[in-house]
């Protein structure tokens, strides 16, 4: 038996119906991922941010830290500079045996 033409044209019309809506329905499921991807974006790029705060800070502490160091130990081999200065020749230096 043959199809009648309106048939196929309501079945044609159904398909095409369907297929518009199964496309509309997969735009929006890609506008959501891509939203999804944009807010871990976001957030991947402020937890970065945090953290490079974080470790700038941390080096510039380290690095005071390291000249505090380095001016107490200068400041140490001075003072010793100057009480070994300070100290009177013994006699063993000053006669020879």
């Amino acid at each position: 038996m043959a199809k009648s033409p309106a048939l196929n044209s309501e079945e044609a019309r159904r398909k095409a119906e369907d297929r518009f809506r199964k496309a509309k329905q997969r735009e929006g499921e890609a506008q959501s991922a891509y939203e999804e991807l944009a807010k871990h974006q976001k957030a991947e790029a402020a937890k970065t941010g945090r953290l490079r705060a974080l470790r700038l800070a941390k080096e510039a502490a380290d690095a005071e830290e390291a000249r505090r160091q380095a001016q107490a130990k200068a400041l140490a081999v001075e003072e010793a500079r100057q009480r070994k200065a300070s100290r009177p020749a013994s006699k063993a230096k000053a006669e020879p045996a």
